[in-house]
């Protein structure tokens, strides 16, 4: 099983920061193309938060709700992405889970992985 272990969810005051982990450490990846987060809140679609696509040229996309707010990076020796959410506000609450696409050892084709997600609730 592909495990991504999350952590560094938790309850913040509006305007305080978070930072969220994503490690790959010990799992079976070969190679990553794209690391990410994404969000859900309850009865709401999960969306795109902010990615960095490794194979094209390492560029970096946010959603517009977070632009200037959020910052993501990754530590490509240990194979962890992190979430810096500053300024956080009550509309961030919501699940937040780490996104991978690459080569497993387990497939002969790239696969689109998640992690089990870690809970952000901003209070007013």
């Amino acid at each position: 099983q592909v495990q991504l272990v999350e952590s560094g969810g938790g309850l913040v005051q509006a305007g305080g920061s978070l930072r969220l982990s994503c490690a790959l450490s010990g799992s079976s990846f070969i190679s990553t193309s794209v690391m990410g987060w994404y969000r859900q809140a309850p009865g709401k679609q999960r969306d795109v938060v902010a990615q960095i696509n490794i194979n094209s040229g390492g560029s970096v996309d946010y959603d517009d709700s977070v632009k200037g707010r959020f910052i993501i990076s990754r530590d490509s020796a240990t194979n962890t992405v992190y979430l810096q959410m500053n300024s956080l506000k009550p509309e961030d609450t919501a699940m937040y889970y780490c996104r991978v696409v690459g080569m497993v050892k387990t497939h002969i084709a790239p696969g689109v992985y998640w992690g089990q997600g870690t809970q952000v609730t901003v209070s007013s």
